[in-house]
């Protein structure tokens, strides 16, 4: 089982904060594969940030069963 996270603005557009996804041992899913399985056509943002078991890595990662996949945008300070 994968846990899925959204923060910041993208949790209000994606319309919550926590899922999880069962898949097969024989499925080899990378960030982005995650990202369309769960929220099918929408577009994810070139701006958003990707995240592996809470280090960055890019879309095309490969997601294991147990992992930790967050999405959210950009944090700016001031």
């Amino acid at each position: 089982m994968i846990t899925i996270r959204y923060f910041g603005s993208l949790k209000e557009t994606i319309g919550r904060s926590t899922e999880t996804l069962s898949i097969s041992e024989l499925e080899s899913l990378t960030v982005l594969d995650v990202w369309h399985y769960v929220n099918g056509d929408f577009p994810l943002a070139e701006n958003i940030l990707t995240a592996l078991n809470m280090d960055y890595v890019t879309r095309s990662h490969v997601v294991n069963d147990g992992d930790e996949v967050a999405f959210f945008p950009p944090v700016t300070g001031g």
